[in-house]
């Protein structure tokens, strides 16, 4: 049996914090979504569980800082898992870069913040961006992941008070 036949009997948990004060959005949603990214062919996630935060720019520069030590704000960042603890990672997406650069990448926000969710999925499936060989994968891999995806979760901003 290969490992998406597996991950189709599985159900990982997938659970999700926001630590930013203006996000809405639907956590069976993003459930839904990476359940249903299990079991796509050609990607191997490793067993356990996924973390998910949404933060804000500088929360997520922060961690950036303290983990790589790149004070510069980014989109994205994931930690891989511990398969001893059933844990397979964490994603953390800045939600402020999302609506930021959203319009200028001609996508909606939930578009964009979707993007970055697949973004650090593959990178817990093994893909890396550091160099351009392996950015481009990783763009093809993005491209490829998304055509697949027909219920995009949705995202909403608060109106700032």
């Amino acid at each position: 049996m290969t490992n998406n036949q597996e991950n189709k009997k599985y159900k990982r948990i997938i659970e999700t914090t926001s630590q930013h004060p203006r996000l809405n959005y639907s956590a069976p949603a993003l459930e839904e979504l990476f359940h249903y990214l299990d079991t796509l062919d050609h990607y191997t996630l490793p067993e356990g569980d996924i973390s998910i935060v949404f933060l804000s720019d500088s929360a997520l520069a922060k961690l950036h800082d303290d983990f790589m030590q790149d004070p510069s704000p980014t989109d994205v960042i994931t930690f891989p898992g511990d398969k001893c603890m059933h844990f397979a990672g964490e994603i953390c997406v800045s939600v402020d870069c999302a609506e930021r650069v959203a319009s200028d990448h001609g996508s909606t926000f939930a578009q964009e913040l979707t993007l970055y969710l697949v973004h650090g999925w593959l990178h817990l499936c093994g893909y890396n961006d550091i160099n351009n060989e392996d950015r481009l994968k990783m763009r093809d891999a993005e491209r490829d992941v998304l055509k697949h995806i027909s219920n995009i979760p949705t995202f909403s901003l608060k109106d700032e008070a």
